[in-house]
């Protein structure tokens, strides 16, 4: 397997185990009688804006989508819904970080609408992912030479994913601390505080 094919997969693992962990623990934020530590969904959130849109996405659309297009025109609708996809994910995450926010002011009231975006959100990124995986990078596993999987390589080798490769340290200390703000079973950080709500 190229090595940029290597670190898509690895960083789409990572992403995926984020967005589990925001989704369980936004369940268990929907129990009234536990009031959630919201410093652990500012830190996630900063993760998936941080990383994914910031340095995975684009590097795809400038890098490997660009390219793909050249090698192969037939992938243009692929590549532009995928474009398009990235943009949207740019707007869902800004929706959810304002519904933290204002779930964080008037917990529990919220909890389940809050819930039910995350949910959407992490299935939105899952599928856009899959597609990704299944359908557009086969296309480049054909119509790349070596030279082109050579830049793809250079490009993607300095995404430095918090979790697939903990050699940036600003990224590897938001990962630490994602792990130790979530309560077990989702990370290391103390259980909620029972009888919390108003």
């Amino acid at each position: 397997m190229q090595s940029a094919i290597r670190t898509i997969y690895d960083e789409h693992r990572s992403m995926s185990a984020v967005l589990s962990a925001l989704e369980s623990l936004a369940g268990m934020a929907c129990d009234h009688r536990v009031r959630p530590d919201f410093k652990v969904f500012r830190a996630m959130l900063y993760y998936i804006d941080a990383f994914p849109e910031r340095a995975h996405h684009p590097k795809e659309n400038e890098h490997l989508f660009a390219r793909l297009l050249a090698r192969d025109p037939s992938a243009r609708p692929l590549i532009e819904e995928l474009g398009a996809e990235h943009a949207q994910g740019a707007r869902l995450i800004r929706d959810l970080e304002h519904e933290l926010l204002a779930l964080e002011q008037a917990w529990p009231e919220g909890a389940r609408t809050f819930e039910a975006s995350v949910k959407a959100y992490a299935q939105f990124h899952w599928n856009h992912m899959r597609k990704e995986e299944q359908q557009l990078l086969p296309l480049a596993e054909k119509a790349f030479t070596e030279a082109d999987w050579k830049d793809m390589a250079t490009a993607f080798s300095g995404n430095d994913d918090p979790i697939a490769d903990l050699r940036e340290k600003d990224f590897a200390q938001l990962f630490s601390r994602i792990v130790s703000l979530a309560p077990s079973p989702i990370g290391l950080g103390e259980p909620w505080k029972k009888g919390a709500a108003a």
